[in-house]
């Protein structure tokens, strides 16, 4: 299978990229299947029911999230009964929603989990432990997992990355809205990246206007975000795996204008 994962879709101009382009990179590059990570899809920070319903119709399979799920308070309910929205797995039991999903696609069955880091973040159960539970308790006919690690730190990311290596086919970093360089395959047949950087305007600190991000630095006085409108970017990877092992083949950072 051939996976589309788009990095972080930051506000409207983020949804508008990402609906102007998917069509042309399900086409060219052949792809099987699209998970996008949404979290501040909703005017830069959370996601709404609407915004949610908008992104699935573009084509896309999974929504995955991170620290901001819950910053819209209509999502608590909507989440409840959109399995294909992911809140991190490694929130307490009770919460609402799930942090994993099995699907299905061209009869081949694969998984999607995603998770939260702790590092410089919400102090959440540790992912670690939460997703090796979670792995173990899914099908053994499904060999293809792929899992989105939002998180602060590359050291956690990177020692995520060797726990799981062996275990699912991809983690891929999110967070940070910055696409680093060391995607690789793992020894044990993982494909990997530290972070798949971010979906809006790149004419931005990290997809929110620079004077008021600048105004904050220079001042330690609170702002108001305001998303960034332009020079937008789709950031994200390709990944290849193999249907039968689970294994990657590959891994390609991708950015479209």
């Amino acid at each position: 299978m051939r996976f589309l994962i788009v990095g972080d879709v930051v506000g409207r101009p983020g949804r508008r990229i990402l609906q102007e382009k998917l069509p042309y990179l399900r086409k060219t590059h052949a792809v099987d299947a699209v998970i996008v990570n949404g979290e501040n899809a909703a005017a830069g920070l959370g996601i709404t029911p609407q915004v949610c319903e908008e992104i699935l119709d573009m084509g896309v399979d999974v929504i995955t999230s991170g620290n901001h799920i819950w910053d819209k308070k209509e999502i608590l309910e909507y989440i409840a009964h959109q399995p294909r929205l992911l809140r991190p797995l490694n929130y307490p039991e009770g919460v609402p929603g799930q942090g994993g999903l099995l699907l299905e696609t061209r009869g081949i069955p694969w998984a999607v989990i995603s998770l939260n880091g702790r590092v410089f973040m919400n102090s959440l159960d540790c992912p670690f432990r939460r997703v090796e539970e979670h792995i173990a308790g899914i099908p053994g006919n499904t060999k293809v997992v792929i899992v989105d690690f939002h998180a602060e730190a590359t050291s956690e990311k990177i020692a995520m990355a060797w726990y799981l290596d062996g275990k699912v086919s991809c983690l891929v970093g999110t967070h940070t809205h910055v696409p680093t360089a060391d995607e690789q395959l793992f020894p044990r047949g993982m494909a990997y990246i530290s972070d798949i950087g971010m979906t809006g305007a790149h004419n931005s600190i990290i997809g929110v206007e620079v004077k008021q991000i600048l105004h904050r630095f220079l001042t330690q006085m609170p702002v108001k975000n305001i998303v960034a409108k332009e020079n937008l970017f789709l950031n994200g990877v390709l990944v290849d795996v193999d249907n039968g092992s689970g294994k990657a083949k590959g891994i390609q950072r991708i950015s479209v204008q």
